[in-house]
């Protein structure tokens, strides 16, 4: 390869001569040293790519070399090369960071090997990532135009997760706007599917999709039936993409059971899509049923302040009244801290179900606080946000231990989020409900393309204070703006994370299941 610069260490360095003439014929720059010393001065004199390093020499070992290496240049990719298979060796050389690892006799394409794999890895695997999108963006715009069930819908919304995220690797501007297009196209579909579909699905389980208020008593009650102790994680506000960010530090400790989605009802929101998972029965039934523990739009209650309770009716009512459950909130980083602490605590319990807020207030903060704007300014910035906040948090902590047990884990999330751009104007009476993604009162006047319109609440399973009352949804990245104070409001809500509305980001959610590997 043209100007790489290969630095290769061995006492025995004229016999490597062939090989050594071999890489120049390909295009490579390639320095010799005898002996540990000599190689680290020529490292200090040089800027090298890649050095190939025999483990056995006199004087400085391969090893020293190696630990003299690394202590000065990190980065530098060291290939170690050895006529020994000692367990050891190998051990104590890739304790030390190597980039490959080598028997003697090596033949001239196994080192190429070593060199493409090392020092062209990136450029390879972004030719093959942009031809294969290439591909896959046909296939895609076929699948739109032929998506006709949920199940359908499910499946190309992971595929489209799949693609983000290994655009975003790439440098490659256009490729990932055109992946935004297709995903807005995707959403503009999507919303019309569910307007066609969605209150048969709250009508009739038969042939719909898992909505919020069957979750545990399809998945976590039949668990629970056979024995196992289960521990149900539930982070709000979680994303499919999110998840696929956080899943490589689990699987280090857990193996992946079943990984599914299933879809949040409507409105996306925490007090409607959380309590009906809690409660096992729409937002409306459970107003009817406790009507003193379900707090209305405009009250200034919490709207989530009953969710054992709910969670604990629900167990009764499926038969599983003796289950010893656990239920913990944890709205900050010292409650996570306490409870993972305090994990021991915890085993005398069949059902232990954490709800943990972080990025429900990591997606408030991004519209409160400038630091936050500017950290998650995008879908990439967001995704790492989490990343870096799962890696250091007690949740993570918490899970390890988990993974220690029998427990079965399940890690799913009430409802996702979408980043917002496009206001919608909206006008209505004082007491309309603030969220920026749907709305719930009457006399509302709004533009009937940007909405999914209820008009019957009760057949869509929403309560409702006024007979006229009606709900709209948002769909796509729009979000409500009042005519009053218009520009300084859009200003303000433009680019960050709501949720209530009607989006594939919003209500294709994980379900997944995890067993430790302790």
């Amino acid at each position: 390869m043209e100007n790489t610069r290969i630095l290769w260490v061995d006492d025995e360095i004229d016999m490597l001569k062939p090989h050594m003439l071999f890489l120049e014929q390909k295009g490579y720059v390639v320095d010799s040293a005898n002996n540990g010393d000599e190689a680290l001065d020529l490292v200090d004199e040089h800027s090298y790519d890649i050095v190939f390093l025999d483990e056995n020499m006199p004087g400085l070992s391969g090893l020293e070399t190696l630990q003299r290496l690394k202590s000065k240049h990190e980065s530098l990719p060291v290939v170690m090369i050895t006529k020994s298979e000692e367990e050891h060796i190998m051990e104590d050389a890739i304790g030390q960071q190597i980039s490959d690892y080598l028997i003697k006799p090596v033949n001239p394409n196994q080192i190429l090997l070593s060199l493409k794999k090392n020092l062209q890895t990136r450029q390879l695997v972004n030719e093959k990532t942009t031809s294969s999108y290439q591909q896959e963006f046909r296939n895609i715009s076929l699948e739109l135009a032929e998506v006709r069930t949920w199940e359908d819908w499910t499946k190309l919304y992971r595929k489209l997760v799949y693609w983000e995220l290994a655009l975003e690797k790439l440098e490659d501007e256009g490729l990932q706007q055109i992946l935004i297009s297709q995903k807005q196209e995707a959403n503009n579909l999507f919303s019309r599917f569910v307007e066609d579909e969605y209150e048969d699905w709250i009508r009739d389980a038969e042939g719909a999709p898992l909505l919020s208020h069957r979750l545990v008593k399809s998945e976590v009650a039949p668990v629970l039936r056979e024995g196992k102790r289960v521990m149900m994680v539930v982070i709000d506000n979680l994303r499919f993409d999110q998840w696929k960010i956080i899943q490589p530090m689990l699987e280090e400790y857990y193996r992946v059971v079943s990984e599914d989605a299933y879809f949040s009802i409507l409105p996306t929101a925490t007090q409607f899509a959380r309590n009906a998972l809690f409660a096992g029965m729409m937002p409306s039934a459970i107003a009817k049923k406790f009507p003193d523990k379900w707090v209305g739009d405009t009250d200034d209650e919490g709207k989530n302040l009953n969710e054992d309770f709910f969670l604990k009716a629900q167990l009764d009512m499926l038969g599983l009244k003796d289950v010893k459950m656990n239920y913990t909130k944890v709205a900050n980083h010292q409650s996570g801290k306490r409870l993972a602490d305090s994990f021991g605590n915890t085993r005398d319990f069949n059902l232990n179900v954490v709800v943990y807020n972080f990025v429900d207030i990591l997606s408030h903060s991004k519209t409160e606080m400038e630091v936050i704007k500017e950290l998650a300014d995008d879908d990439r910035g967001y995704r790492s946000l989490t990343e870096s906040w799962f890696k250091n948090s007690p949740l993570f902590d918490l899970l390890r231990q988990v993974a220690e047990t029998d427990d079965m884990v399940m890690i799913t999330t009430d409802h996702g989020t979408i980043n917002v751009n496009e206001p919608s104007k909206l006008v209505g009476e004082r007491d309309l409900s603030t969220n920026l993604r749907y709305k719930a009162g009457r006399n509302m006047t709004y533009d009937k393309r940007d909405v999914y319109r209820v008009t019957n609440p009760e057949s869509h399973g929403l309560p409702k204070r006024n007979l006229s009352d009606e709900y709209v949804f948002a769909k796509n990245d729009k979000f409500f703006a009042y005519p009053n104070n218009y520009n300084h409001y859009v200003k303000y809500f433009r680019n960050t994370y709501q949720h209530g509305g009607l989006s594939l980001e919003e209500m294709i959610i994980p379900k997944v299941w995890l067993k430790g590997k302790g």
